[in-house]
């Protein structure tokens, strides 16, 4: 019975100093740096950030900006000598054409042309896929499923029957069509008629955390204020949500990349003259076994891009979360538990519960 006491009083000493540690942390802050404070700490979130960055400076410095359809192109040269429709005298190794070296880093195509420059033009389709997909898709699907949720009734209703029947409809079919019909218009629109049938997931989870939300004390203090339903929404409801919402987004945005590949491996994403890493895969996967750089340079740009956009997620929600609690050392510990009144007896009875 002493024994179950001494546990229990450790137990609340341990909580009662991780609450002090916390606590100690966000005073005097602002909601804003609280979230950078929380995001900061999350070193893979942060490396994979700074990879992230790098990795878009690099590609785009390299290839340049190209915007628009091929009629009408807006073009922003980068610095790399090389064009992809060059075709240049390819050297030769032992058994395969266009071997690397210092001229052509990524080595060259079996008709000669620059494997960098259009492994970087490629990179650079596939981020602005990404981006698009990510920014139409998700808030779309905030705005529905918050709504939705919201409200309930009818409204709800025709939403997600609306957003069955989008679901029911396989993503690679739609986006086959989409490819199929606006491929030829340029990435932009391409990622924007994706981006249109990409937020159903994102809608339904959502909407399942305003139905949770909108019951909460919190949200009954707000109406009794005088708060009107979109204060409710966006000051209130939404932050909570915050959690869901930056996962399913970062889900999103890899599985934008990863569809855009997919529509170009089967011949319905970015149309040729232009290139994306889906299509350049597709094209040199025959030879694999001969030249192999010619199929893992964009394999590795597709897995380092998606496990980046993973990582940053997964730091964002525990940023955003306000429910998220961080994980406090033993020295952060026994550090707060010698500032309590009776610190010799606290200290002995933390040491022992941990």
């Amino acid at each position: 019975m002493a024994r179950n006491k001494k546990t229990t009083a450790a137990a609340e000493n341990t909580t009662d100093s991780e609450s002090q540690i916390s606590l100690q942390e966000t005073v005097g802050l602002s909601q804003g740096q609280i979230i950078r404070k929380r995001f900061f700490r999350h070193k893979p979130a942060v490396a994979s950030l700074i990879a992230l960055i790098l990795i878009g400076v690099f590609v785009f410095s390299a290839s340049g900006i190209h915007l628009g359809t091929e009629d009408h192109p807006i073009t922003i040269p980068g610095w790399w000598k090389f064009g992809i429709t060059e075709i240049l005298d390819s050297n030769f190794c032992q058994t395969s054409v266009g071997c690397p070296d210092a001229a052509h880093p990524f080595g060259q195509d079996p008709i000669g042309r620059d494997y960098f420059a259009l492994v970087m033009r490629g990179a650079e389709q596939s981020i602005m896929v990404m981006l698009v997909v990510g920014l139409i898709g998700g808030i779309l699907g905030t705005i529905i499923g918050a709504v939705s949720g919201y409200f309930r009734g009818w409204v709800d209703a025709v939403l997600m029957r609306f957003t069955d029947f989008i679901i029911t409809i396989p993503s690679i079919i739609i986006g086959a069509v989409i490819g199929f019909k606006f491929g030829n218009l340029g990435v932009v629109a391409l990622a924007t008629y994706l981006g249109l049938f990409s937020w159903t997931g994102l809608a339904r989870l959502v909407r399942g955390e305003f139905l949770s939300l909108r019951e909460r004390e919190f949200v009954d203090a707000a109406r009794v204020a005088g708060a009107s339903n979109r204060r409710i929404i966006f000051k209130h409801i939404l932050p909570n949500a915050m959690g869901v919402i930056i996962v399913s987004v970062t889900l999103m945005l890899a599985g934008a990349i990863l569809l855009e590949t997919a529509l170009s491996y089967i011949g319905f994403g970015v149309q040729a003259p232009d290139v994306s890493l889906g299509s350049l895969i597709n094209d040199y996967q025959d030879s694999f076994t001969v030249s192999p750089w010619l199929f893992y340079w964009p394999g590795v740009l597709i897995i380092g891009i998606a496990l980046c956009v993973n990582f940053i997620g997964d730091g964002l929600r525990d940023a955003f979360d306000p429910r998220q609690r961080r994980h406090i050392t033993r020295k952060e510990l026994l550090k707060a538990t010698f500032k309590t009144p009776s610190a010799p007896d606290t200290k002995r009875t933390v040491e022992t519960e941990i």
